[in-house]
């Protein structure tokens, strides 16, 4: 058979190899709703099947950033897809939404099937974290685009909500209560500033190890997968209790919580109502930044933080303990007189 294709850079075997290989991982993210398998030209799902009555479409797409040059230097694949699927799911729960379906998307300089393997069980553990069926994707193999030994990975999902039960904020009011849910670390912003500091600035490696760090390799720290956080929440949106969610991502407290905070409102955070993790204060140092900047850029230890109504915050704290998990009670929200977040 001719291979003018190889011989351009793209191995059309390689491509049916990945497809081999990750039909055992796909297979694990089946739930209700999923139409049929994966190797149709688009993916099939069944909404009418879940029993909504005003259904909303609520979808998002992100990706995983520079912290896939954290994984390439560790050689270490397996759970970067986790961090692409909680950037997206996360972004859909923080408004209400159950998560129906992911689809993600690979590009690379040359087809690694095993590699790619690695990669997209990652993505298969995200989607059974948040309950979500993995119903397509594509890998594009692009010689110089990319170098044989890189790749990216970005991801799009979609979920639903009742009409009347989507957590928009516009009910937060003055003396609500701000909850915040713990981070698992970095999770994936901001890792240009990782790199910078702590490779080129402090010199450091993947491999080493610091104290503060609890004796880890710094490059297993740094590649901890982003919490997804759709089953904390879900019961709590059941209860009825949330008024309004911020996704902390990048650009810290100081950008994303007034996103979901009305017109003429801010909110007041008490910086010693939680435990910031040892990796921030590494980085601080590491990179000498304003430790008030470091508020503007990273989540700080905490990856939710939720408003919920003064009378409803005992039983949002039960309920998040009931679930196995933790949260702390921030700050609240008051009236707006300069900043739209008060850190104190």
């Amino acid at each position: 058979m001719p291979k003018a294709y190889e011989e351009a850079g793209v191995s059309v075997e390689a491509g049916y190899e990945v497809v081999k290989r990750i039909k055992s991982h796909v297979a694990r993210t089946n739930r209700p709703g999923v139409v049929g398998g994966i190797g149709g030209f688009g993916g099939l799902f069944d909404l009418a099947s879940l029993g909504y009555q005003e259904p909303v479409l609520i979808s998002g797409t992100d990706g995983v950033g520079t912290k896939l040059v954290v994984a390439k230097m560790a050689n270490k694949h397996d759970t970067i897809g986790i961090d692409c699927v909680a950037m997206c799911v996360n972004d859909i729960a923080a408004q209400g939404a159950e998560p129906l379906f992911f689809l993600d998307y690979i590009a690379c300089g040359k087809n690694d099937p095993a590699l790619l393997e690695q990669v997209v069980s990652g993505v298969a553990d995200g989607c059974v974290q948040a309950g979500s069926g993995l119903i397509g994707g594509e890998t594009a193999e692009m010689p110089g685009m990319y170098d044989e030994d890189e790749y990216d990975l970005a991801g799009f999902a979609v979920g639903v909500a009742e009409k009347s039960a989507i957590v928009d904020g516009s009910t937060i009011c003055e003396s609500d209560v701000l909850i915040g849910l713990p981070s698992t670390g970095v999770h994936s912003n901001g890792f240009s500033l990782v790199r910078k500091a702590l490779f080129e600035q402090a010199g450091y490696t993947v491999d080493t190890v610091l104290d503060e760090l609890g004796g880890e390799k710094l490059g297993d720290v740094l590649l901890t997968p982003t919490k997804i956080y759709v089953k904390a929440l879900s019961p709590l949106f059941k209860a009825g209790v949330v008024k309004g969610v911020a996704h902390i991502t990048g650009g810290g407290f100081i950008e994303n919580v007034p996103r979901m905070i009305p017109d003429g409102l801010a909110a007041r955070i008490d910086l010693s109502s939680w435990p910031v993790l040892p990796i921030f204060d590494v980085l601080e140092k590491a990179g000498e930044i304003d430790h008030m900047e470091m508020f503007n850029i990273f989540n700080m230890g905490i990856g939710m933080v939720l408003a919920v109504s003064a009378e409803d915050a005992d039983k949002t704290m039960e309920l998040l303990k009931s679930n196995g998990e933790t949260g702390y009670v921030l700050g609240s929200i008051v009236k707006k007189t300069n900043d739209d977040v008060e850190l104190r």
